[in-house]
């Protein structure tokens, strides 16, 4: 595994981390927990020592399951990523979205980072996942009812607390990180990024270089429909947000099997999978410190590990890039 240190912090963390937003199994159609134990563990073997989580993965679920997965590891083994500001057992804040717990049950989903409601979401995910402290803790997203600057004072304090090691971002663009970095000195940058969806390289990825800030890539899989493995026709079991998701049409998924095919002679060339080339394609780029990747089940943790033993030549990876320049998607 490759380790990289998350901007100007002392914090590294494996190239490969694992996401655990599936192993909560909320708005994936459900979870196996043992399945997704297993799954962690079998990554932390082959070196996938970083683990990224958040509160709103299952209502709980998916840090409890990082908890029980980490137990019998030293601590200073593991990395673990966690989040905040995206409550369903409260109204304050920004009404984000309509949802269903794993249960079937409805819950109303609010983006809120309040300093109060940090206190108290750092220390239920405390609790959750085990531990006594956080190795990087995130906004979830920007919410518009709290100042950004109140915001990153409450994590301050959570620093000197002890609680938590560095303060990172998800999902905020530039002028975000620049109001929050007026408070404090930010760690990194979650963001969507894939081969088909790469809008960061625009703007954040060169302030990001500049800055000397780490990206988190998630979705580097694009949910999914990079491993080759959805087809035109897929369906998707009930309470899965894929079906309705834009990458995820018809069209769109027709475009990007095209593209799967003229990549797969080299990933077989290579005696790695399409999800291998991928993973590590996504870590060769400029700007991006680490791939979130997630599994289901140890077997999909393992494929996922091993792409840090896939090598790619320049050439090889100007190549890649020549398929998907022209694609436009719907």
């Amino acid at each position: 595994m490759e380790y990289r240190k998350l901007g100007e912090t002392d914090l590294a963390v494996s190239a490969i981390t694992f996401g655990a937003w599936a192993a909560g199994g909320w708005m994936w159609g459900g979870t196996e927990r043992q399945g997704a134990i297993e799954a962690i563990r079998a990554s932390y073997d082959l070196g996938v020592t970083s683990i990224d989580t958040a509160p709103i993965y299952g209502q709980g679920t998916s840090e409890e399951i990082v908890g029980e997965a980490i137990k019998g590891i030293s601590r200073d083994k593991v990395q673990i990523l966690t989040k905040y500001g995206m409550r369903w057992d409260s109204t304050q804040g920004d009404f984000g979205f309509k949802s269903q717990d794993n249960d079937g049950n409805p819950i109303d989903v609010y983006k809120y980072a309040g300093k109060e409601s940090i206190m108290k979401e750092c220390e239920d995910s405390l609790r959750r996942l085990g531990t006594d402290y956080i190795d990087l803790y995130q906004i979830h997203w920007p919410d518009k009812t709290t100042p950004i600057e109140e915001t990153m004072e409450a994590v301050l304090r959570l620093i000197e607390q002890g609680k938590v090691r560095q303060a990172g971002v998800s999902n905020y663009n530039v002028e975000q990180m620049k109001r929050a970095e007026s408070v404090l000195s930010l760690a990194s940058n979650q963001v969507p990024f894939s081969m088909i969806n790469r809008g960061i390289e625009d703007e954040l990825v060169p302030y990001c270089i500049a800055h000397k800030k780490s990206i988190l890539a998630y979705s580097p899989m694009e949910r999914g429909l990079l491993t080759g493995k959805i087809k035109p026709g897929h369906q998707f079991a009930p309470g899965d947000h894929r079906a309705g998701y834009r990458f995820f049409k018809e069209a769109n998924i027709a475009k990007t099997d095209t593209l799967l095919n003229a990549l797969k002679p080299l990933a077989d060339s290579k005696q790695a999978t399409l999800s291998q080339l991928v993973i590590r394609w996504t870590i060769e780029r400029p700007g991006i410190t680490v791939a979130l990747v997630g599994a289901r089940n140890a077997e999909q943790a393992i494929q996922n590990a091993k792409a840090i033993d896939v090598k790619l030549s320049a050439d090889e990876i100007a190549f890649i890039n020549a398929q998907f320049e022209s694609v436009v998607f719907e």
